[in-house]
């Protein structure tokens, strides 16, 4: 349950991109991002284009540029994320993009029925700085329970999603958890690798996500 609904929450962040001078409020901006993507996951599906690499490139084309995947990284690394080289933070950050894409995209794939959705923000937004966590009421197709979720939100141009809380479970603590764990037993220069050798297996094929992300094989290759 807690990776449907965050899978759907991660593909919602990707449709909001504001050309205004000022941006909306965060809860403006989070309720229009979910209404403009469920809408545009239902409009894709209603062609025909249900299968996981429609779905992949959907999640490519209107997530990643909406996403703060450096404050994601960022936030999943903490203290070693200032004593990396930047090519070691584009290594992790394109990481992390693959594996959102690479476990979402079939679990979107299987969604069927996005009939009726009914979407409310709590005013009581919290704010500090740049930063918002927006809490959402998500009711879809009727189900009597609603699925509550937090948005992590920080504001450059516009809003853009860092993290999503479900149930007390954080998607970018979840990577802390595991990046923290691997690096206490083999250091950092340890997930690299690790990081690297999956991004090899994608770079050897066509990968959207790494092209979205300028990321190719020189980079691994550098030293």
């Amino acid at each position: 349950m807690f990776k449907k609904t965050s899978t759907i929450l991660l593909l919602l962040m990707g449709f909001f991109s504001g050309s205004a001078v000022s941006a909306p409020s965060p809860e403006v901006a989070a309720v229009h991002i979910m209404t403009e993507a469920l809408l545009a996951l239902k409009e894709s599906k209603s062609q025909g284009k249900s299968s996981i690499e429609d779905v992949e490139d959907l999640i490519v084309s209107q997530l990643l540029p909406s996403l703060d995947i450096n404050e994601s990284t960022k936030q999943a690394l903490k203290k070693h994320w200032s004593n990396l080289k930047p090519r070691q933070q584009l290594i992790l950050k394109t990481y992390i993009a693959v594996s959102l894409v690479d476990s979402y995209s079939s679990i979107l794939a299987s969604y069927d029925d996005l009939d009726s959705i009914k979407i409310s923000a709590n005013p009581n937004v919290k704010r500090k700085d740049n930063k918002a966590i927006v809490k959402l009421k998500i009711n879809i197709n009727g189900d009597t329970k609603p699925v509550i979720v937090s948005l992590k939100m920080i504001l450059s141009d516009d809003w853009h999603i860092y993290d999503v809380v479900f149930s007390g479970v954080s998607l970018v603590k979840n990577y802390q958890a595991s990046f923290g764990s691997h690096i206490k037993r083999k250091g950092i220069e340890s997930l690299i690798v690790k990081a690297s050798k999956k991004l090899k297996r994608h770079t050897e094929s066509e990968c959207p996500v790494c092209i979205a992300m300028n990321f190719n094989k020189s980079v691994l290759a550098a030293q």
